[in-house]
């Protein structure tokens, strides 16, 4: 017979434990080093996941020497008309007073504060500094045998089938296994567009300053 005193005891025993916390109960899901849904490597780093094309917020944009920039000030007793200036080959940009900042590889953000600081109230009580790089217009060619074909505004980042279509497409006369990509370098690659359209992942970026070329078809006979 089942001695049921001692099996009530032996429960009574693991009950206890459970209660204390001393018996490990259930699954525990991540593990360390695993953060938020991540994939953890066996060292118990996370691993972070890369996105291509989407996303270019992550980065940081910095002045550079040669960059062309358009400086306003408000807030001031006196107006001042927004004056374009252009950061010298020492990184530095002359400002009020004659005073020179160093402006190559900061941010926006940092030069602004740094400006504000050493006006505000050494020479004016208020003074609100915007500082803007001018963006240069960008672009990329598409020649040969598209509706379109001409020079076309590199407004974000765009893979070759389409900039084809920003250029209206291909013709009925391409030949659109032999599309040419030619870089700013002059390096060129041979590409088939119809392999492309059934691998959109292969579609390569076109950056400012490549050319598209799309050859004609020869005749059939």
């Amino acid at each position: 017979m089942i001695n049921v005193r001692r099996l009530a005891g032996r429960w009574g025993v693991l009950c206890l434990l459970v209660a204390v916390g001393w018996l490990p109960v259930g699954c525990k899901t991540g593990s360390a080093g695993s953060g938020y849904g991540g994939t953890p490597d066996p060292s118990g780093k996370q691993l972070a996941s890369v996105s291509p094309i989407a996303g270019t917020n992550d980065s940081i944009d910095l002045f550079h020497v040669g960059d062309s920039v358009t400086i306003e000030y408000s807030d001031m007793p006196v107006p001042y008309t927004p004056r374009d200036e252009k950061i010298k080959e020492d990184g530095t940009l002359t400002l009020l007073e004659g005073k020179t900042f160093t402006a190559a590889g900061k941010t926006r953000t940092q030069l602004e504060r740094e400006v504000r600081d050493y006006y505000v109230p050494n020479y004016y009580l208020k003074m609100t500094v915007s500082i803007r790089q001018q963006k240069e217009t960008q672009f990329y060619y598409v020649r040969g045998e598209v509706k379109a074909p001409g020079r076309q505004i590199y407004i974000s980042r765009i893979s070759l089938l389409r900039a084809i279509g920003s250029a209206g497409d291909f013709t009925d006369f391409a030949r659109k296994s032999a599309v040419q990509l030619i870089h700013a370098d002059g390096t060129t690659t041979k590409l088939n567009a119809k392999k492309l359209l059934k691998k959109p992942a292969l579609d390569p970026e076109i950056l400012p300053g490549d050319t598209v070329y799309v050859p004609r078809r020869g005749p059939i006979y």
